[in-house]
């Protein structure tokens, strides 16, 4: 790896300890201890990067993501192939007919007997697998929990803060309040937090007049009943089944008010490579209800393909995307709101997707 202080190229027996044996000084992070792709220079690179040299804030969620070294998803496997106690009672009296004769003939008889028995239990181990099945899965490599440790702990006990333009954004502490505007002219009900963190950070309801408001999908009803008057809203959220029926379920809740999706489309993310494809895992037993690929076409008129996609449990975080992209997107969608409801009232489909434009793949990044 290389040396984040003197650019030196330094082998593993030249780094012990995280301290550089040519200068003398402590780094960080070691690839080979805290695993593939994590050292000081390529996360420095990736936080400039995306920070666009320091002229936005960034989260460590969206760090996070755009540091990944490795991201998968598959889909629920059914069992399938021949049974193990078949493939026995198969090949097992088979093998023994050969075995039988190979004791009682001698010479090339016995010796083909003998071929025929291994040939047999072979071709039965090879031709006659079984496949378990298995739930749909993804996962992150490091993981979010070990890399904000790593962020938290090696990185600031080196450099006493996290990269520059990096903000931490773990719970809200008790009694925080985001400063309202006056007046305002739309809503932005955000219902990620690392991205209502980042839209705060940098500023952006103050500069658009807007009421940050974040909430779960599951309360966003709820969230708006305390937002006075009849303010447009502008929703964010990710590409999954719940955020994909949050807006048309406000236009219907909120019929006053003028509802702009934009929320990370589904058709954006679905087959695109670099993206990342996350799955929810619903615990056995569990008494949520299932959203369905029929009531994702007829609520949230998705395409048959995304709805199935989003019914496996399939879906994407909207933290994932390049924030110099969310950024331009919310503001679009602010204005875009703000002119639906100073204009003439438009019908309901009026406020539907917002065209998201293409997102730069993360590059080196292996992706379902």
């Amino acid at each position: 790896m290389i040396c984040p202080n003197c650019s030196t190229s330094l082998r593993a027996r030249e780094r012990r300890g995280q301290v550089c044996s040519r200068c003398h000084r402590r780094f960080a992070l070691d690839p080979k201890v805290h695993g593939r792709g994590m050292h000081d220079v390529r996360i420095r690179r990736r936080a400039a990067a995306l920070t666009h040299d320091g002229r936005l804030t960034v989260t460590v969620t969206q760090l996070w993501y755009r540091c990944r070294t490795y991201s998968r998803a598959w889909p629920a496997r059914e069992a399938h192939g021949t049974r193990p106690w078949v493939r026995r009672l198969v090949s097992f009296p088979i093998c023994a007919g050969f075995l039988v004769c190979w004791a009682l003939t001698s010479g090339f008889l016995a010796l083909l007997a003998a071929a025929a028995a291994v040939g047999v239990l072979i071709a039965a181990h090879n031709f006659l697998e079984f496949f378990s099945g298995g739930p749909a899965g993804s996962y992150i490599r490091p993981d979010e929990e070990e890399f904000r440790k790593l962020m938290s702990g090696e990185w600031t006990t080196v450099y006493g803060e996290l990269p520059p333009g990096v903000v931490d954004d773990g719970p809200r502490t008790a009694g925080h309040s985001v400063p309202q505007p006056h007046p305002p002219r739309a809503v932005i009900l955000c219902t990620d937090h690392a991205v209502a963190v980042f839209l705060e950070a940098n500023g952006l309801p103050a500069r658009l007049r807007a009421v940050l408001v974040e909430a779960d999908p599951g309360s966003a009803h709820d969230a708006l009943v305390d937002v006075p008057g009849r303010l447009p809203v502008v929703v964010l959220h990710d590409a999954s089944a719940l955020g994909a029926l949050l807006a048309p379920l406000l236009r219907v809740a909120h019929p006053d008010r003028a509802v702009v999706d934009a929320g990370l489309p589904v058709a954006a993310v679905r087959s695109r490579g670099g993206a990342v494809h996350r799955v929810t895992r619903v615990p056995s037993g569990s008494q949520a209800p299932a959203v369905d690929a029929g009531g994702l076409r007829d609520v949230a008129g998705l395409s048959e393909e995304d709805a199935v996609w989003l019914a496996e449990g399939f879906w994407s975080p909207i933290a994932a995307v390049p924030p110099a992209l969310l950024a331009g997107v919310v503001e679009e969608a602010v204005e875009r709101a703000v002119a639906g409801a100073a204009g003439a009232r438009e019908p309901d489909p009026a406020y539907g997707f917002l065209t998201w434009p293409d997102a730069p793949a993360t590059k080196g990044t292996p992706t379902a």
